[in-house]
């Protein structure tokens, strides 16, 4: 059975808890924007219905990774922008990217 729209972003108020997401000061509700992303990541995963479990994971994956370094470029931009040192764990996989590139 699929998961809704409505269940996912319940699972996505969960994840929050423990990597809370800095909204500043959008002129949108969080909930509102929680949902259009459910709703969208809902219908993506309806769009593969006939594709083969593994390829369903690949897909998945390639979006969440996808997203992942959106968010860090954005993230680091932020912090370039701002003149704001990033963190730790930012420097560090930065560091791996520029070691690996020697």
């Amino acid at each position: 059975m699929p998961i809704k729209p409505e269940q996912l972003a319940s699972l996505m108020r969960e994840v929050e808890q423990e990597d809370p997401i800095d909204f500043a000061d959008l002129p949108f509700p969080e909930d509102d924007l929680r949902e259009l992303v459910a709703n969208h990541l809902c219908e993506m995963a309806a769009s593969m219905e006939n594709f083969s479990s593994e390829d369903r994971l690949m897909t998945l994956l390639a979006v969440s990774a996808k997203l992942v370094l959106e968010n860090l470029v954005l993230h680091v931009q932020l912090l370039r922008r701002h003149g704001i040192p990033a963190g730790d764990n930012v420097e560090a996989l930065l560091s791996r990217l520029r070691n690996n590139k020697k």
